[in-house]
């Protein structure tokens, strides 16, 4: 019986272990980062991820070997930049976490539980869901206090391109531009102009003879942006790098470009689609308000029924606006001049008054409504839509070319990371 027991055991320690070995060819070391790794399970998630991408949005899927090529290069750039913020303490708990998914599901017009369904719907556990933009937003942390200090913007720069901006009749023209970057590395990692550019030659016939760009770009781009295609999304000139918006001026939509050198390789760009935008304006509103603020004394329900009385003086007559402002309103600032504001643009109001005053009809008293400061009913008197100002130019011109700067020293510094790491790729 003894016996019998022990075989038995041998036999299930036995089936176990061949089990365990399954689950480890299952999920295997697939690269190794510097003093991490990359399991297998990584790149097979992001692989089905980018196949979904691709195909929702009607493009091609390359070969198995080309996407996993651009899949594993991602990774690995991940996971540097995820070293890099472990070594700067940056962390994004969970609250961070859920404020970004909220606005996610608010910018798709859903609530987050149909964000919910919809990632489920499409092949992908909610919780890896939620990592993943864990991850994002720990890179872009990452990449913003690695790169705001290699970007530098002198006054005179900003004053030219605010002149240029005005001078350009083509301002409002917007620009989608295909990028793809043959890097000078050959797969040692070794410089080589010379293959380089027969690399971005031959890509540039292939794109000539009507190859699909989005693929060539997943297939032979050493760009961030590969698994999307090269897709650069709509830019004006002025946002591009000066290489690009210098070589793109004047051509027309379908256009290829290139191959241009930069001190990453060779760049070539397709002008997918050119729109124009409608011209800068600011929507300023004249409003006036009263303000009334609970306190010990005075319960937020007393402070609410207060304003629906005030509003129902003024609309019999019995009070004008002005008068109860004057006596009433806690806001003293706007109190002596009846309640009124001046001219404001809507956008610089806390958003719960934002929204009332951006929906109400001219001469019309809103409701009373709460906001941080406490109760308040308001009147809109006037809109208008004004021209932009220089100020408002100036802040134009420095997001512009700081968006810019930032993209071409991101460019440089992912290249020096990934030059400085050790990477063992065992795919």
């Amino acid at each position: 019986m003894k016996k019998i027991t022990a075989l038995a055991f041998g036999v299930v320690a036995m089936l176990a272990s061949t089990l365990a070995t399954a689950e480890q060819l299952l999920d295997r070391v697939a690269i190794v980062v510097n003093e991490q790794v990359v399991l297998q399970s990584e790149v097979e998630s992001m692989l089905a991820s980018v196949r979904r991408d691709i195909e929702a949005s009607g493009g091609r899927l390359p070969s198995d070997s080309a996407l996993q090529t651009q899949v594993a290069e991602r990774l690995v750039l991940q996971t540097l930049q995820k070293q890099m913020a472990e070594r700067m303490g940056i962390r994004i708990n969970d609250a961070i976490l859920d404020q970004a998914i909220a606005s996610i599901a608010s910018d798709n017009d859903m609530p987050v539980d149909a964000l919910r369904q919809q990632v489920i719907a499409d092949g992908q556990s909610w919780s890896d869901y939620r990592e993943e933009i864990r991850t994002q937003i720990m890179v872009s942390e990452v990449q913003r206090s690695a790169i705001q200090r290699r970007v530098y913007m002198s006054p005179q720069e900003i004053s030219l391109l605010v002149d240029l901006i005005k001078q350009q009749g083509n301002q409002d023209t917007e620009y989608r531009v295909g990028h793809i970057l043959i890097s000078l590395q050959d797969e040692q990692g070794r410089e080589n102009e010379s293959l380089a550019r027969q690399r971005a030659e031959e890509v540039l016939n292939r794109l000539n003879d009507g190859d699909d760009f989005a693929q060539l770009a997943i297939t032979a781009s050493a760009a961030a942006n590969a698994l999307e295609g090269g897709d650069m999304g709509f830019m004006s000139l002025n946002a591009l790098p000066t290489l690009f918006a210098n070589n793109l001026r004047d051509q027309e939509e379908g256009a290829i470009v290139g191959p241009l050198r930069s001190g990453l390789g060779f760049h070539i760009l397709k002008i997918h689609e050119i729109r124009g935008t409608q011209r800068a304006l600011s929507e300023e509103v004249l409003a006036r308000h009263i303000l009334i603020r609970p306190s010990v004394i005075l319960s937020d329900n007393r402070a609410q029924q207060m304003l629906r009385e005030f509003r129902e003086q003024i609309r019999s007559g019995e009070k004008t606006f002005a008068e109860l402002a004057r006596q009433h309103s806690s806001d003293t600032g706007s109190a002596a001049d009846g309640g009124e504001m001046g001219w404001a643009p809507a956008d610089v109001f806390v958003p719960e008054f934002r929204n009332v005053v951006s929906r109400i009809d001219l001469n019309t008293i809103s409701e009373p409504f709460r906001t941080e400061f406490g109760w308040h009913i308001v009147e809109v008197l006037d809109r208008r839509q004004q021209d932009i100002t220089d100020q408002r130019l100036r802040e134009q011109a420095q997001n512009i070319l700081y968006r810019r700067k930032f993209q071409e020293e991101l460019d440089v510094w992912l290249q020096e990371i990934r030059d400085n790491a050790y990477v063992d790729y065992r795919l």
